[in-house]
């Protein structure tokens, strides 16, 4: 149960169409697979997404942490040994993706070496997750026609829409016009992605008031520290902390300094041990949680699934699980399938899932 080596697999897959938002646009899937060996014959994967317009981490970083710095400080221990490998990561600043990656990848081969999944690991609250569908920028009648046909085609009725853009009405007036097409049966909400100013971000949420929107996150930057605040005090519905609240103590900044009143957690940045912490802490303090996307292929989708069906909290809300829709192709043997608004969990072996070799000789950047 001994880990021998990490690999660090850069890849690209192209999306289908560009997905725009307001700190930055995405072409392709330039992502890293991750691999942790054991001397058993056991391999863990996990899928580590950069995103340099919100972590500073690129393909190239991702891979070079992984293999210079990480690789050599967890090589020799076991799986169980999972607080000493955080520690171990963590003497290295930042590389939340990186570090996430490995960390993934070390539980999903150690429930393949116990024969048991991760979600069952971790808590095995319930095996399938409603699924939130994000809508990211584009002409008004276009969020409608993508919105509809995810709602259509996959049974969705919960949609995060991307906002930001200046002037903002025009996203106020996309928003209203998914309200009127979707109904009032639909859930919708917003995501700013730091794009506009706590006075731009106000009057937007004033133009939307009667929208019946659930939560709004990211509006402005956390580094706006008192606009911030300002805007949480008056908001009339929960504000998210997202890319603002990477670690615990982030969190618990963001939480007590009244900046904002929920955390998104993603996997795809705190793996699955940090990702307890996150949740632990707002556990206790009563706050409310969302399972984030961060714009993950369908094996970065089944580690969100994976933690969120195992706990109750993050479970209550729709999650963020079918970004993976966006993209041209995949590496899993299986694809994942939406269905009645839900995505069910893997149930094999650590996350349940296989790569599929082929795809991967393809796709791949190293050779």
């Amino acid at each position: 149960m001994k880990i021998t080596a990490v690999e660090a697999i850069p890849y690209s897959i192209a999306y289908s169409k560009p997905l725009r938002f307001a700190s930055g646009e995405v072409h392709a899937a330039e992502h890293v697979l991750v691999r942790v060996h054991t001397d058993d014959g056991v391999v863990g994967t996990a899928d580590a997404p950069p995103r340099p317009f919100t972590y500073g981490e690129t393909q190239a970083s991702v891979v070079a942490a992984v293999t210079g710095i990480f690789a050599p400080a967890v090589t020799g221990l076991s799986v169980l040994e999972r607080e000493t490998v955080r520690a171990r990561l963590h003497r290295t600043v930042g590389n939340p993706v990186a570090k996430s990656a490995v960390d993934v990848a070390l539980w999903d081969a150690l429930g393949r070496t116990l024969g048991v999944s991760v979600s069952e690991l971790l808590g095995g609250f319930t095996d399938r997750l409603r699924v939130s569908h994000m809508v990211g920028f584009a002409p008004a009648e276009q969020m409608v026609a993508a919105a509809e046909r995810m709602r259509d085609e996959h049974g969705v009725t919960a949609f995060k829409v991307k906002v930001g853009r200046r002037p903002w009405r025009q996203d106020t007036d996309a928003v209203r016009a998914l309200r009127t097409a979707l109904g009032d049966e639909v859930e919708l909400y917003v995501d700013g992605n730091r794009g506009w100013t706590a006075s731009e971000s106000a009057q937007a949420l004033r133009a939307m008031d009667d929208l019946g929107l659930t939560m709004a996150e990211e509006l402005c930057p956390a580094d706006d520290v008192l606009g911030r605040r300002w805007l949480t005090a008056q908001a009339s519905i929960p504000q998210f902390a997202d890319e603002s609240a990477t670690t615990p103590a982030e969190v618990a900044r963001e939480l007590l300094d009244g900046a904002a009143t929920g955390i998104s957690i993603k996997t795809a940045r705190t793996g699955f041990t940090v990702s307890q912490r996150v949740l632990g802490l707002c556990e206790g303090l009563g706050v409310e949680v969302v399972m984030g996307n961060q714009i993950d292929t369908q094996l970065g989708t089944v580690a969100t699934a994976a933690f969120g069906a195992a706990h109750e909290l993050t479970a209550r809300r729709p999650a963020e699980l079918s970004n993976y829709l966006d993209m041209s192709d995949d590496l899993l043997a299986e694809p994942l399938v939406i269905a009645d608004g839900a995505l069910h969990v893997r149930q094999g072996p650590g996350l349940g899932v296989e790569i599929d070799e082929q795809k991967l000789a393809h796709y791949r950047q190293d050779r």
